[in-house]
């Protein structure tokens, strides 16, 4: 079945989608992640998990700073670092996990059990 082509939302939209996406990830604790697919569902989007990814990708494209929104805290529902291309190195979102103390699986996933944060539930 061939994917669907990208939503053309009008700029508005997509400008507010992107700066509640920002406020989100913004609120990631330093050693914790979350995953494209919980940000959607707390912005009540539950199938918005690609334009949440576009919001973060657009990150490096605005005046914001990778750092002021950790983009790196995010990763896909699995743990993999699916957005690692998009930091200056391919390992630069890695070694920004690791120093914040975030554990890895030997199959080079995020540990979720151990460091997932849940922006529906942010003290658990």
């Amino acid at each position: 079945m061939p994917r669907a082509a990208a939503p053309n939302p009008a700029p508005e939209a997509r400008d507010d989608f992107y700066a509640r996406v920002w406020a989100v990830v913004g609120r990631i604790p330093a050693g914790r992640v979350t995953t494209y697919g919980h940000v959607a569902r707390y912005l009540d989007a539950p199938r918005a998990s690609r334009a949440v990814g576009w919001a973060l990708k657009a990150v490096a494209a605005s005046e914001r700073s990778l750092l002021e929104i950790p983009c790196h805290r995010v990763v896909n529902r699995v743990g993999a670092l699916s957005g690692r291309l998009h930091f200056p190195t391919p390992s630069a979102m890695e070694e920004r996990l690791l120093a914040e103390g975030v554990a890895f699986t030997p199959e080079a996933r995020v540990d979720l059990e151990a460091h997932l944060w849940d922006p529906q539930h942010p003290h658990r």
